[in-house]
């Protein structure tokens, strides 16, 4: 059976001014169950009530009205925190600690063991890519190796429920490709991730489930295969097959037949994505190889 790690039972949180009076509706009647082992994404525009959902979920916030549970306790108890690992979108950490000393700070702030941090805080280096510079202050970083260093930091405490905002900001498509990995890497080890991201090709990538909020409330939810399957449309893919006229017609005719419309036919395309990432891994294979464009025929 499932286990549900989050639940919201219509979560509200409405902001005030100084008198009592509504401000704004941040978020309104939120429902959601988020199960163990799942990757989760919450989209929607600036000032869609994200950020208010994590807080609420963090005990940052309390709601106005409705429920929070995160592990069956409410969301407002904050020992449920110490299995909880959080990567805002702007990492606030110690700009002249280096990495080693910046993990060692936050396995503090956990009770953790000497040995322990020491321990833990030397493969998470390792995992995120920066054992060349774990002895550089976080000031000489760039704005990627900082947020390679902040995902360290969510996960010292070797937490069971995960929230990444923003996790691929100010990476390059390498760095990219890696973050999609790993947060696939914490899934198979059974965790649970919240992801939130304005990069919908990332979401598309990694997530099981998807919420989209609007104006602070819920306007979809659902499995991000379902959700972007075009019902009204079929797709149809084959290979060692010549492109020919000949072929587009007999398709059009079979199609036809059967009441529907022959739209496009082509070769399939990749992504950018996949492109470059391919043109990468061989120019590393073949070192000096360079572009040279095709040489034009004059008649």
């Amino acid at each position: 059976m499932s286990e549900t790690v989050v639940e919201t039972r219509n979560l509200t949180k409405i902001y005030r001014d100084f008198w009592g009076r509504k401000k704004k509706v941040a978020l309104n009647a939120l429902d959601l169950t988020i199960q163990k082992g799942e990757i989760f994404g919450l989209l929607g525009p600036n000032g869609s009530g994200k950020t208010t959902t994590i807080k609420l979920l963090l005990g940052l916030l309390f709601p106005s009205s409705g429920d929070a549970f995160v592990f069956g306790e409410p969301a407002a108890k904050v020992e449920k925190n110490e299995k909880i690992g959080y990567l805002p979108e702007e990492s606030y950490l110690y700009r002249f600690l280096n990495a080693e000393e910046t993990l060692d700070f936050y396995g503090r702030l956990f009770n953790m063991p000497s040995e322990t941090r020491k321990k833990r805080a030397a493969e998470l280096i390792d995992t995120v890519g920066l054992a060349n510079d774990k002895k550089r202050i976080l000031r000489e970083y760039s704005k990627g190796m900082r947020q390679r260093i902040g995902l360290a930091q969510a996960l010292i405490n070797d937490p069971d429920l995960i929230i990444l905002d923003e996790p691929t900001s100010g990476l390059d498509p390498l760095g990219t490709r890696w973050m999609k990995d790993l947060i696939l890497d914490l899934k198979k080890k059974g965790k649970t991730i919240i992801m939130c991201s304005h990069r919908l090709d990332d979401v598309q990538d990694v997530c099981d489930r998807i919420a989209i909020l609007y104006g602070g409330d819920l306007q979809e939810l659902g499995a991000v295969s379902k959700l972007v399957e075009d019902q009204k449309r079929l797709e149809i893919r084959a290979s060692g097959v010549p492109l020919t006229d000949a072929l587009k017609r007999d398709l059009a005719a079979t199609i036809e037949k059967h009441g529907g419309k022959l739209e496009s036919f082509g070769h399939p395309t990749t992504t950018l994505e996949d492109l470059f990432l391919r043109i990468v891994e061989e120019s590393k294979t073949r070192p000096g190889r360079r572009y040279l464009p095709p040489v034009e025929t004059t008649k």
